[in-house]
């Protein structure tokens, strides 16, 4: 979709209120030319000696109930145009968030967080400007035009009106070669915001690191450089937006030099009034208005486009996980993956290779193995966050793309490697799949997650702030906090992905054995590289560059003496030396 069809199809759904702005606007054009012919009027009738003092005060007060309506009708017309125009800007918004909300991971994966928020930003404002600004500009402009150069021409002399127009076609082509500079200087103006945009957002996001390795003047340089590329990107847009007044001034000039040559030769031959003259002056004076409009609107509509150029390909890009399931309820049954293949993008050697499991409704299975081995990308696949390459996931039978994406998810409690909390209290981050939850159900399930001390040691216990993604709080806080909220979903499958790396030892005991209770009745998928973990699950499998190569219960595998039986007795040793 072009910037040209969107505008013209929210000026078609709001067409009510560009109606009587367009209407204030009409009104505004026709008392403007209206003042220049009755000014002329009273100069003749004085010079006459027409006009005594009652009548020249009448049409005085004629002029000043002209300037102000025009006052009024301008108030109004902008009042009701940036009332529509906010709203195109709102549905982009609200566009934009949703398109973004519903892609998954792998759309992000070549994409930069700052970028995004600047076209969130930036590049909206510009489009919503061209809704706003432009197109009743434009309107003004071309109204106010159309009558004074009627009034000129028919009005007043024909010939004076189309010699004052003889530099107009000339500005015209001018105009055209600057709004061609403005479009792509506004272009690389976005662009390079984008790049700012991005630099704060990822120094900000990771001040610690950065203060940690003493980048900060790194850093700062670097922040400098974009800074003056992005200042020096603006600086061109502006510099070529400027020539649009010097080159309106030269015009103005010249039809000026022309009309009062000509306009001087027909006076002093009496083809023309002094009156009819002043006329006609004051509205080669009103000609300046729609020439710096007709700049204004080109400005706009060019960093319009150009903002629509980034903008519309990401809000017309379709999810890059399909939602066209149909089923809504879910019954909790096998859940099984077949021959499941699956390749990262921009990579070869796939994280998963003809990988099957079974897992009965109620159980609970535990995957292990070493780093990179395909464990989170089998949970990401049963989530959806990427498309399923070859082979399958069902469950009750029944292919997860045919179940709407809302509704997979909804009965799914997931504990991702990094949990991520919001800038809110403790208490509401625990509740946030179920935001009525009771205080006293959101401290149980912080007590499941053993992390109920550690909530009330808090300045304000259940109502502390958590700061900006958790960043007030420990590692070990956060993942037990992520696992407390996952176990207030009350959800029927229960996926834990690492969920308790950053927690001691005897922690982690603490919380598996809560979950052994907490998991009752409930279809549970353990993720970890702590074999304590996944000791006492129905089944195990071993994943290794992502085929499973061993499979069984806890007792199997270790006689089985493979990489599982292994790996407990190297962990073992570990936290025996750990003991002493």
């Amino acid at each position: 979709m072009s910037l040209f069809r969107l505008l013209t199809g929210f000026v078609r759904a709001h067409w009510r209120s560009y109606l009587l702005a367009a209407t204030m606007l009409l009104g505004v054009a026709i008392l403007s030319v209206l003042i220049p012919r009755t000014v002329g009027r009273i100069i003749d009738a004085l010079l006459a000696h027409r006009l005594d003092t009652r009548g020249l005060l009448r049409q005085l007060a004629i002029l000043l109930a002209m300037g102000g309506a025009i006052y009024f009708l301008r108030v109004g017309w902008r009042l009701q145009l940036y009332a529509a125009a906010y709203q195109l800007g709102a549905t982009l918004r609200t566009r934009l968030y949703r398109a973004l909300a519903a892609q998954g991971p792998g759309f992000f994966h070549g994409r930069r967080t700052g970028d995004l928020m600047a076209r969130a930003t930036n590049d909206i404002d510009a489009v919503e400007m061209a809704a706003g600004e432009a197109l009743l500009a434009g309107f003004d402009g071309s109204t106010t035009l159309v009558l004074v150069v009627a009034m000129m021409t028919i009005g007043i002399d024909w010939r004076l009106g189309l010699a004052a127009l003889l530099p107009f076609p000339f500005m015209a082509f001018g105009f055209w070669r600057i709004s061609e500079r403005i479009h792509h200087a506004s272009r690389d103006s976005l662009e390079r915001f984008g790049s700012l945009n991005d630099h704060v957002q990822e120094t900000l996001s990771g001040i610690r690191t950065v203060r940690a390795l003493g980048l900060q003047a790194r850093n700062g340089q670097e922040f400098a450089r974009r800074a003056a590329g992005a200042a020096d990107s603006s600086m061109e847009a502006q510099r070529w937006e400027a020539a649009f007044s010097p080159l309106v001034g030269i015009a103005l000039t010249v039809s000026t030099v022309v009309t009062l040559g000509l306009g001087g030769y027909l006076v002093w031959h009496q083809r023309l009034t002094i009156g009819q003259l002043t006329s006609f002056s004051m509205y080669l004076g009103q000609l300046v208005w729609p020439m710096y409009a007709a700049g204004w609107v080109l400005s706009l509509l060019e960093r319009g486009k150009a903002a629509w150029t980034r903008l519309g390909p990401l809000l017309a890009q379709r999810p890059s996980v399909p939602d066209d399931g149909t089923l809504t309820r879910i019954a909790p049954d096998t859940l099984a993956f077949e021959n499941l293949r699956f390749v990262y993008p921009q990579q070869q050697t796939p994280a998963l290779d003809d990988v099957s499991l079974e897992l009965l409704a109620g159980q609970t299975i535990g995957l292990v193995g070493p780093t990179g081995a395909g464990k989170s990308t089998l949970l990401r696949l049963l989530l959806r966050q990427y498309p399923l390459q070859e082979g399958r996931i069902t469950w009750n039978d029944v292919p997860i793309e045919e179940y709407q994406l809302d509704a997979l998810r909804g009965i799914v409690g997931w504990v991702a490697q990094e949990p991520f909390l919001f800038s809110a209290s403790v208490a509401e981050n625990i509740a946030l799949v179920r935001p009525d939850a009771s205080r006293a159900d959101i401290a149980r399930v912080a007590r499941l997650a053993a992390v109920d001390d550690d909530i009330r040691r808090l300045p304000l216990g259940y109502d502390t702030p958590v700061g900006e993604k958790g960043v007030a709080l420990s590692g070990g806080q956060r993942q037990r906090l992520a696992i407390a909220r996952a176990l207030l979903a009350d959800a029927p499958l229960l996926l834990l992905d690492d969920a308790l790396s950053a927690v001691d030892t005897g922690t982690e005991a603490q919380i598996l054995a809560h979950l052994r209770e907490a998991r009752r009745g409930r279809t549970v998928i353990i993720v970890s590289h702590r074999l304590s973990a996944v000791a006492d699950a129905d089944q195990i499998a071993v994943l290794r560059d992502g085929r499973i190569t061993e499979r069984g219960t806890h007792d199997a595998l270790l006689e089985h003496d493979g990489w599982y039986a292994r790996q407990w007795r190297y962990q073992q040793l570990e936290a025996s030396l750990d003991a002493l």
